[in-house]
């Protein structure tokens, strides 16, 4: 199938010509079949599989020029994706004269997006927070607006938004054409779909899809605080061009990349808890190639569209399966090579299992290929301690409330016993539950001996 026998307008075909489109990806041929029969649909694709242009042409199709009324919503969870989507949109629409696309979004002059919606922009893309705002100040009418895209809704989730978009959802005509798209479908993304659309056709792009073809996979074993020192070792030996490291949560991410630049690395660190300005100054500084290393949460990276990037670090793994397909597609792009590696600890295999399992294939060690030995429960519940500990950071080191404990696990792993009458001394432990790795590829060492605590 060609883009030329969904019946686009000659300007939209024009336009996709210049810009190297000839078939349809899957997520844009089962979606533009859905859209352009005035179906309301549900979509269920990574980032990389075009559904940007999935939704828009679409809307381009049967935006009225002559109109100035707001007709099209899009709702993206950050600003950067906004503006990725707003500028894929302008892309498209460069011979269709009189459309107008307008982002909107926090962190930026409220007057100047009031202006530019004055002006009459028929297609508004914007996060669900301005969008509200601007209703609310009755500067945003949704009167004759016909059809509404929540993109990366899984994200619109996570950050807090769904409440904004059930607000806005009520605000928009009856029988208005809405189309959802989501990464995941957790429960409450499928309750949203089915209070929002209206018998929806669902099109779910398998991850063999889309999992880039160019990207080397591999994963290395290690225990919390050792991963660090795995990430030490994997930036010299691979000395990549320009990394992404995904952390788990906002602090973590902050604290990692914190490490990082006192190890005398160039790093910058991308989450939530930072102003948009700050946020806008590290994506400029990592798109100029002025910063080689860039920490981030996912959902701070979602809309980071930056194709120079070659390696990908998932320096914590992610709850759901389809958000590693999610990050490792931020390198590989354009038909480069790219590299994602993922530090895996004990806690994070079942993670692992079922990432290999979405994936229908086993991912390969990098360095030696030597399993991590199984934790007790004991040693997993002290690792989750020290860590939760880590982030929030109360503790910068976890003294062992059972010292004789540690000290027999420490007899098990030296040559010298302890002296029949002597007191087992109390000692601290490293943070992450176990002995640091030796190095290679990230498999532990089988010494496990903590540090006497200084009697200063």
């Amino acid at each position: 199938m060609r883009f030329e026998d969904f019946d686009l307008q000659p300007e939209i075909l024009r336009a996709l010509n210049d810009l190297g489109y000839e078939e349809p990806t899957p997520i844009q041929q089962g979606t533009m079949d859905a859209l352009l029969r005035d179906k309301d649909m549900v979509g269920q694709a990574q980032t990389g599989s075009g559904k940007t242009a999935a939704f828009m042409l679409p809307i381009l199709d049967r935006i009225d020029p002559e109109s100035k009324d707001l007709q099209a919503l899009v709702l993206c969870p950050t600003r950067e994706l906004a503006l990725q989507v707003a500028e894929a949109s302008r892309s498209f629409s460069k011979y269709l004269e009189g459309v107008s696309v307008v982002p909107v979004y926090g962190g930026a002059p409220i007057v100047e997006q009031i202006t530019a919606l004055n002006r009459g922009g028929q297609i508004v893309v914007g996060t669900p927070g301005r969008v509200l705002d601007l209703l609310r100040r009755g500067k945003m009418i949704l009167a004759d607006c016909r059809m509404v895209v929540l993109d990366e809704a899984d994200e619109m989730l996570s950050m807090g938004f769904i409440d904004d978009v059930r607000d806005i959802m009520k605000r928009t005509p009856w029988g208005k054409q809405t189309a959802l798209f989501s990464a995941t479908m957790p429960d409450p993304i499928k309750k949203l779909a089915e209070e929002e659309l209206h018998s929806p056709e669902y099109v779910k792009i398998a991850s063999k899809e889309i999992t880039v073809d160019t990207v080397t996979q591999r994963i290395a074993y290690a225990e919390g605080r050792d991963k660090l020192e795995l990430l030490e070792r994997f930036i010299d030996e691979m000395k990549p061009p320009t990394t992404i490291i995904f952390a788990r949560t906002k602090i973590g991410t902050q604290k990692l990349a914190d490490d990082l630049k006192r190890r005398g690395h160039k790093v910058r660190a991308l989450h939530g808890d930072m102003g948009q300005g700050a946020r806008d100054s590290v994506m400029i500084a990592f798109r100029g190639k002025r910063i080689p290393i860039l920490v981030a949460t996912d959902v701070a990276s979602r809309g980071l569209d930056v194709s120079h990037v070659t390696h990908v670090v998932n320096y914590d793994l992610p709850d759901e399966p389809e958000v590693y397909v999610h990050r490792i597609g931020r390198t590989g792009r354009v038909g480069r090579e790219g590299f994602a590696i993922s530090f895996v600890s004990n806690k994070e295999k079942p993670k692992l299992e079922a990432i290999e399992k979405l994936l229908k294939r086993e991912i390969q060690r990098w360095g030696i290929d030597t399993p991590l030995p199984k934790l007790s429960p004991e040693e997993i519940a002290l690792a989750e301690e020290i860590e939760a500990a880590e982030e929030s950071g109360d503790a910068e080191e976890a003294i062992v409330d059972n010292p004789e404990a540690v000290a027999e696990s420490s007899e098990q792993g030296s040559s010298e016993p302890r002296a029949e009458g002597d007191e087992p001394r109390k000692r601290r432990r490293r943070r992450g539950g176990r002995g640091r790795g030796k190095g290679n590829g990230g498999e532990a060492s089988g010494e496990n001996v903590p540090e006497p605590v200084s009697a200063d």
